[in-house]
């Protein structure tokens, strides 16, 4: 039986004073009057209970060809590979929404001997590819995991926190197990991207399964009590969503859709043919970043004593 909705309060300050921001079919998105968080108000209790990832994404998205072929492409985690390395040179990671666990191979296929890396996620069949990858990984509830006396020189959120329902919690739990001066990383959704000024409510990033759409305030609100601010940047840009999405006039895109462009910008980024493209794409990528305005923002946070 699927979940009622969940009404909730502010996932950044806690306030319920809110007033419409957006509507778009069932998905109705809020802005919260004292922080101006945006966020879905009600959500699907699937998505507030991790059923939804269990047993629909978990093998419908997650572990289809497209989307595998993909995240284990050695192209796919480039950048959050040359971020991470920057602000964490070796030591115990974990991956929070680990997934299919392509990061974390990646980072040992990168970095062998410098990394112990362990991975969780609500999904159960993605944590069981994982395992046959090498990466090790702990089941459950995030929230409800006892990692006893273990820390963690690094976590990730790789496109996590747009999903969660509390992200206060997370973070909070995240504190917990770092050790001090620890690093977090967090990469969500670009509230004030590019896509999202010029799509609005036809940008495919709007829709159900993102709870918490977030800006460069409101994500540095949501990190700021617990957290210190190591670098705050903006990244990724995708024209071909932008094209898709403005001739699709806002329809739902299916979870097999949105595996199958995954697929083809990575074999785009594969293609030898294309290096004058990617010049090109790259110019346009590090302009847009420098004015946040480009698809993703991207967080690395020092744990606060």
């Amino acid at each position: 039986m699927t979940p009622a909705p969940v009404a909730r309060d502010c996932p950044v300050c806690g306030g319920n004073d809110t007033a419409a921001y957006l509507q778009k079919g069932e998905l109705r998105l809020v802005r919260c009057r004292r922080c101006s968080m945006i966020f879905a108000n009600p959500v699907p209790g699937e998505f507030v209970s991790g059923q939804y990832y269990d047993e629909q994404a978990g093998t419908d998205y997650y572990l289809s060809q497209a989307k595998l072929e993909s995240d284990y492409a050695a192209v796919r985690f480039e950048r959050e590979l040359r971020l991470f390395r920057k602000h964490c040179q070796g030591g115990a990671v974990l991956d929070v929404g680990c997934s299919s666990g392509a990061f974390l191979f990646w980072l040992n296929r990168r970095f062998p001997g410098c990394y112990q890396g362990l991975g969780t996620d609500a999904s159960g069949p993605p944590l069981d590819y994982a395992e046959s990858r090498g990466v090790a990984v702990m089941r459950g509830n995030f929230l409800e995991q006892d990692f006893g006396q273990k820390q963690f020189d690094a976590v990730t959120f790789w496109a996590v926190v747009e999903h969660l329902h509390e992200p206060r919690r997370f973070l909070a739990k995240v504190w917990s197990v770092l050790k001090p001066e620890g690093r977090c990383f967090v990469l969500v959704p670009n509230m004030k991207s590019l896509a999202a000024r010029v799509l609005g409510a036809r940008y495919r990033y709007i829709y159900p399964q993102h709870l918490n759409y977030f800006t460069k305030t409101t994500l540095g609100k949501l990190v700021e009590s617990r957290f210190s601010v190591i670098e705050f940047g903006s990244t990724h840009f995708n024209p071909i969503v932008i094209w898709q999405d403005w001739r699709g006039r806002g329809r739902d895109i299916s979870n097999r859709e949105r595996a199958a462009l995954l697929q083809r910008t990575t074999a785009y980024k594969q293609n030898p043919l294309l290096r004058p493209v990617r010049v090109l794409y790259n110019l346009a990528d590090r302009a847009l970043g420098a004015m946040s305005l480009a698809d993703n923002l991207v967080v690395v946070l020092r744990k606060k004593a």
